[in-house]
């Protein structure tokens, strides 16, 4: 969310995934760039024009391959560059790491001996087939409904500095953000940002906490008053950082684009807005969601209740589990929702690592969370179907988690008056 443009980066062997649908929905809901670069073409892949297509009908955006992949895996030699119009081959060894590459016309007649007649042949039908397609449009780039596709290798680095050059040349300038008082824009005097990522620990050996700003507009000083909207309190940013990688430096000022972090002792939220005084607009929240894995946990040692339930408190501010309780019980356990499995593995090491918890867990066979939006009785007097739990998250809300979608029908059959809303939030 704090991004204008997205890189979409698929494997040439498995394709669209799971994880890139979700996150292709977050770019689809803001209409941003999304630039696809369709990896490990040193390996053995699909077919490139089988990719493309499936992009298309799995996300629903059209594309435009820049380049052209020369062969895959063993027989990977290099690209075709469409705007070049020509052949950018490496050396077989070094596979793109070494700078002696050479180009060649598609009409060079030297391309018959380097791939053979019968692979330069089929070359210059995919590129004349290529030609037949969709022309490129850069408007429609930039609105998010054409992706530019890239073929190479990141681990050989092959294809990925002309890339990088292409999609500086085609993303947008910073772009302006949508408020609850309409568009912001960037060139705006006024400073705003919205945090839009928290992290505890970055340093454990000082507990620090930091939250992540996107500034949207006006230029943002060191020292200087601004205001937390949620809040309502005024505040001064003494200690502003950019990061690189484990590098961090303070920063006097940013501008539009920018991403700083400062220190949080605790006050802000994912999603918060910061202006300057007199400005009390909110930004629009950041999409939620729905989990579908759940964990029960527990701690080992109960003595460790405290850290136990700040750690868990502190991980799911950050946005990376979600957790819930069962009402009118205690926090000696909670449960856990991720949306990708890996977030328990994450959230099992930080907790050991960072809050010093070894945790007890056993799955739990929900696939599907709902909002409860108006319950009609006590929910303790709701009639549930096999499989379903009632849960509360740490808003208070009541939630209902169950198995397949056909329970969404029992429920509110058995329940004349229960409103069930999605928890995918924006």
């Amino acid at each position: 969310m704090a991004a204008d443009s997205a890189v979409m980066v698929i494997d040439g062997a498995k394709g669209v995934e799971p994880q890139t649908r979700k996150l292709f929905k977050v770019c689809a809901l803001r209409h941003i760039p999304i630039f696809t670069f369709i990896n490990k073409m040193d390996r053995e892949t699909r077919d490139p024009l089988e990719l493309c297509e499936e992009v298309e009908k799995e996300l629903g955006i059209d594309t435009y391959p820049v380049n052209w992949p020369i062969g895959c895996g063993k027989e990977f030699r290099g690209v075709y560059d469409r705007e070049k119009s020509r052949i950018l081959f490496f050396s077989g060894e070094e596979k793109g790491k070494k700078v002696n590459s050479m180009e060649v016309a598609l009409d060079d007649p030297s391309l018959d001996k380097i791939l053979g007649e019968k692979k330069a042949a089929t070359l210059r039908d995919d590129v004349e087939l290529l030609g037949a397609g969709r022309e490129f449009d850069l408007e429609a780039v930039r609105s998010g409904t054409l992706s530019p596709v890239f073929f190479g290798s990141a681990l050989t680095t092959f294809g990925v500095e002309p890339f990088l050059e292409e999609f500086l040349r085609m993303t947008t300038p910073p772009l302006p953000r949508t408020a609850d008082c309409g568009e912001i824009d960037v060139f705006s005097e006024d400073f705003s940002a919205f945090v839009f990522k928290i992290q505890a620990n970055m340093n454990k050996a000082h507990r620090d906490r930091l939250a992540f700003l996107r500034i949207c507009s006006g230029h943002f000083q060191r020292d200087k008053e601004y205001y937390h909207v949620q809040s309502g309190k005024k505040m001064r940013l003494s200690q502003p950082q950019t990061m690189m990688a484990a590098e961090r430096e303070i920063v006097e000022e940013a501008y539009a684009g920018d991403i700083i972090s400062v220190f949080d002792p605790g006050i802000f939220s994912i999603g918060d807005t910061i202006t300057v005084p007199g400005k009390k607009f909110k930004y629009s929240g950041i999409p939620t969601f729905e989990p579908e894995h759940f964990m029960r946990v527990s701690p080992k040692n109960t003595m460790k209740r405290k850290q136990f339930i700040k750690g868990t408190e502190q991980i799911a501010q950050e946005g990376a589990i979600q957790i819930f309780k069962v009402p009118d019980s205690g926090l000696e356990e909670v449960i856990v929702g991720v949306v990708g499995t890996l977030q328990f593995d994450v959230f099992e090491y930080r907790m050991k690592n960072e809050y010093g918890v070894d945790l007890y867990t056993s799955g739990l066979p929900y696939e599907h969370l709902r909002r409860i939006a108006a319950c009609p009785c006590a929910p303790k007097d709701l009639v549930l179907c096999t499989g379903a739990a009632l849960l509360e998250d740490f808003k208070g809300r009541l939630m209902v988690a169950f198995g397949g979608e056909w329970a969404i029908g029992f429920l509110t059959k058995h329940n004349p008056g229960l409103e069930i809303a999605d928890t995918l939030s924006v």
